[in-house]
């Protein structure tokens, strides 16, 4: 007997939700341990196409020798009992498969191939037998078959869409990863009790209840303070015993802000934008940071350059809400806070700047749209007559691909531009509105008299750029994923470790 076509109508979307909400979810809960590069996404998208294309064809195959209702229904139950069971196996597993990895970032691209394969391929098989598998049973005979997979088709895509705006833009910021991942099971589950009566409404009821469970802690640590999904990544903040705040967000490899109670200064790289307001030859006025996290560096400028007005632009309102909270965010001087995305904040604002600071990299990418001849020509143009904008470049020692590449592309719109290797894995590269001096005794002596080790280390080890890029980074063309996911994966296969730097200023 031919199944109702509305109940397998609704299989059909609820499954197309099922898939996409499980594939958003998996990139949340992969980020803490793998971060989130396209290495990660490519891994991740690629694997649930893959299951997609086995599970049209198994589903196929599978209806024309038993087309019953009851199977499908089964799979789809199946689908729900391995989603809702991902988050409580995904962590103690993710665990065990990262080990040491924390200091080698390059194993990403292995681990997080074997965590989707592993963790999330098999639900994503069988929620690909629904479509061709529901279409079998709708079909009453060949003149409509057509219009039937047409149908389900569309249910299954408008599924989709729903599996991926409603995870991103609400579920998850609001309830989490975890409580995403059993509430797309207990949607699998209704669906599938469509097929298979009451007594599975019983089962979706459960799975519903695990929903009241506590989430577990990622990757827990002694000193976590805080630890939430935001719209847009993992936060984690972390005390250590020597009394240190430090933000992580997604893979936790990198620090984006330190927070001491006895200073402002931190031995990071943080430390080393202060020593450049001497630079500009002048009394530094106003500065925008460009990825201010918790305001690590505003919080020292404020002490340091107390009638500097500072403009901190932060993407994330939830780093800022923790900058609030555990970094002394809201007592900074002279700081405006600005939920913002760094590049149409620049191009928005009529502000002019005499320092512009560039920390806006997710470890280790700079964004593409950062390091381009339009953006650089942006800044130039919201920088003061003689202004500075300075970059915090992320590099590996003996490989300084990503460096040329945008250095090389920052030859084209400024007049001089300089490299300081202020750390091992920290490179500050500086662009200069007008040819400045970089070795004068002046920058030296000039500025505060804590930071001055800083400055004398800036201008002996500042060196000048002179190669321009042969081919710029533009809007078009940017390869800052393929160089830097080739820079990481070659210092890990010499055994590079990223152990942490540290500047002479800290006491």
């Amino acid at each position: 007997m031919r199944q109702p076509q509305t109940a397998l109508a609704a299989l059909v979307f609820g499954a197309g939700t099922g898939t996409l909400a499980t594939e958003i979810a998996a990139s949340r809960l992969l980020a803490p341990y793998f971060g989130s590069s396209t290495i990660v996404w490519a891994n991740l998208i690629g694997i649930v196409l893959a299951g997609l294309a086995f599970g049209y064809w198994v589903g196929g195959r599978l209806a024309d020798r038993r087309p019953s209702p009851r199977l499908l229904g089964l799979i789809v139950l199946a689908a729900a009992v391995w989603v809702a069971l991902t988050p409580f196996v995904a962590r103690p597993f993710l665990d065990a498969a990262v080990g040491n990895l924390d200091d080698a970032s390059a194993g990403a691209v292995i681990g997080s191939f074997f965590a989707v394969l592993l963790l999330f391929a098999p639900a994503v098989v069988l929620l690909g037998m629904v479509s061709p598998f529901a279409i079998r049973l709708a079909i009453a005979d060949v003149e409509t078959a057509g219009a039937v997979a047409g149908r389900f088709y569309a249910l299954s895509t408008a599924g989709s869409l729903l599996g991926t705006f409603l995870p991103a833009l609400i579920a998850i910021p609001l309830v989490g990863t975890q409580r995403t991942l059993l509430g797309t099971a207990v949607v699998l589950a209704f669906s599938a009790s469509l097929l298979l009566g009451r007594k599975i409404v019983v089962l979706a009821a459960l799975l519903a209840a695990l929903i009241a469970l506590p989430p577990g802690v990622v990757k827990a640590e002694r000193g976590l303070l805080y630890e939430e999904d935001s719209r847009y990544q993992f936060i984690q903040v972390v005390e250590r015993p020597d009394g240190r705040r430090l933000l992580r967000l997604n893979e936790g490899v990198a620090v984006h802000s330190v927070w001491r109670s006895e200073t402002v200064l931190t031995g990071g790289v943080w430390d080393a934008f202060l020593a450049l307001p001497p630079l500009l030859g002048r009394p530094l006025r106003s500065d925008a940071i460009l990825g201010n996290a918790a305001g690590t560096t505003p919080r020292a400028l404020g002490v340091f350059y107390p009638d500097a007005r500072v403009d901190g632009v932060e993407l994330d309102p939830a780093v800022s809400r923790v900058g609030r909270r555990f970094f002394g965010l809201e007592d900074i001087r002279n700081l405006t806070v600005h939920d913002a995305d760094a590049r149409p904040f620049l191009r928005r604002t009529k502000e002019r700047y005499d320092l512009i600071v560039v920390d806006a990299y997710r470890q280790p990418y700079v964004p593409f749209y950062l390091a381009t001849r339009e953006f650089f020509r942006l800044a130039r143009a919201r920088l003061e007559p003689g202004g500075i904008l300075a970059l915090n470049i992320a590099a590996v020692p003996g490989d300084e691909g990503l460096l040329d590449g945008i250095s090389g592309t920052l030859t084209y719109e400024f007049d001089r531009v300089a490299v300081w290797p202020a750390l091992r894995f920290n490179k500050i590269l500086i662009g200069f509105d007008e040819p400045r001096p970089t070795r004068s005794p002046e920058i030296v002596a000039d500025g505060p008299r804590e930071l001055r080790p800083l400055r004398e280390l800036m201008v002996r080890q500042m060196r000048p750029v002179t190669v321009r890029a042969g081919r710029p980074w533009t809007d078009d063309r940017a390869p800052v994923e393929w160089v830097t996911d080739r820079m990481i994966v070659a210092y890990a296969a010499r055994g590079g470790e990223l152990d942490e730097d540290r500047l002479p200023t800290a006491p």
